[in-house]
């Protein structure tokens, strides 16, 4: 035990708390942001959505940093697993964590914006579960090209076919990964402590403002999945798991995961070279 009564610093308890609440606040003020954006038009244009997915991630970090490390992210995990000595007994734990942090922040955002949600529907004629639902949907999960609060139209798939989707958002998550690292290690004496939080926020307010347009810019397998299945359970039934066919597994899944070990892999080898 810590002094004070906290739980002991390799509890499971206390990781499960750290990744869980992070991860909850991480959805909540991140998928916050584009039910408020698209419900509302509360954040005019994509920077403002963003800047709020970042300070959000910020903020989740600096609370639960004591508890888990604030990793808040499945790809994030396995690529500190892999390449930073992050103990493998842990990681299903985090993940669990993570993705039961971001599965109940969607469900208190239904819960504060179902209203809103059924009269955005209603408005646009929009059949819950149909297609062309997926421009209510893009508030929890992510699809491509990002609905922008429409049904997506077959010819947009051009734009953003599967294989560019998975590249965007491995690139992205590489960028990240590489920046976390980067700015949470010792040897580095240009961060000034205890500013990494607010730089890794802002990071992800950058790839948002860049990629958010193409793909949604999830970069966090949980952020996607948890959120997913609510709204599956909540209405949208198969839609969210079908409208890209297997995007949801390869681009918002699979991709981050790639994309974080290619960031992990990339600064190994800087430090050894």
């Amino acid at each position: 035990m810590q002094r004070g009564g906290g739980m002991d610093s390799n509890s499971p308890a206390r990781w499960f708390i750290g990744e869980a609440l992070g991860t909850f606040l991480l959805v909540f003020f991140g998928c916050g942001s584009v039910c408020a954006a698209v419900l509302h038009h509360a954040q005019v244009g994509i920077f403002q959505v963003a800047i709020v997915w970042g300070l959000g991630i910020a903020v989740a970090i600096y609370l639960t940093a004591p508890l888990s490390g604030a990793h808040l992210n499945p790809a994030v995990t396995l690529a500190l697993a892999a390449f930073s000595g992050f103990p493998c007994r842990r990681v299903a734990v985090y993940l669990t964590a993570q993705l039961a942090g971001a599965f109940a922040a969607a469900a208190v955002l239904y819960l504060i914006f179902g209203g809103s949600l059924a009269e955005f529907e209603a408005r646009k004629g929009i059949v819950r579960g149909e297609p062309g639902s997926e421009a209510s949907a893009m508030v929890f999960g992510e699809f491509f090209p990002n609905p922008g609060g429409e049904a997506m139209q077959p010819e947009r798939g051009v734009v953003v076919p599967m294989w560019r989707a998975f590249a965007i958002e491995a690139i992205g998550t590489a960028v990240l990964m590489l920046v976390i690292l980067g700015l949470t290690d010792a040897r580095n004496p240009a961060i000034p402590a205890g500013l990494a939080p607010l730089l890794i926020g802002l990071t992800v307010t950058l790839l948002i403002s860049l990629l958010g347009p193409l793909t949604m810019a999830g970069f966090n397998p949980a952020r996607d999945l948890g959120p997913r299945i609510f709204s599956s359970l909540a209405g949208w039934g198969a839609l969210p798991f079908t409208t890209n066919g297997w995007g949801w597994l390869l681009v918002y899944i699979l991709a981050p995961i790639t994309g974080a070990l290619a960031g992990g892999g990339l600064k190994k080898l800087m430090i050894y070279r």
